[in-house]
């Protein structure tokens, strides 16, 4: 199915995406880098579908949704774009998220 709708990912969540791959490649195997990207995956076209899929956050306007059970994904509909803010490790403190 064809959406209107095109992913965009800030810096932020790019580096958080990337820090997440690294440390999964130094602590687990292969199988579970390519679980966590098929999931990724389903999710973002899920997203594209309907980004009113998921529930918003406590900030205003930012929608999240649990990409397997380590990872939240923070985004926001922006025009016809699903601007991905944030790609969280929930295993940090919480703390630490910035979105």
């Amino acid at each position: 199915m064809k959406s209107g709708y095109k992913i965009l990912w800030t810096d932020h969540a790019l580096n958080e995406l990337s820090d997440t791959y690294e440390y999964l490649e130094l602590h687990f195997t292969e199988r579970e880098l390519k679980k966590l990207s098929t999931e990724l995956e389903r999710t973002l076209n899920l997203i594209l579908q309907n980004p009113y899929l998921f529930p918003i956050s406590e900030l205003k306007g930012v929608r999240r949704v649990v990409v397997k059970k380590f990872n939240t994904l923070y985004y926001r509909e922006k025009g016809k774009y699903i601007e991905i803010l944030s790609f969280f490790f929930n295993r940090q403190n919480p703390n630490k998220r910035k979105i």
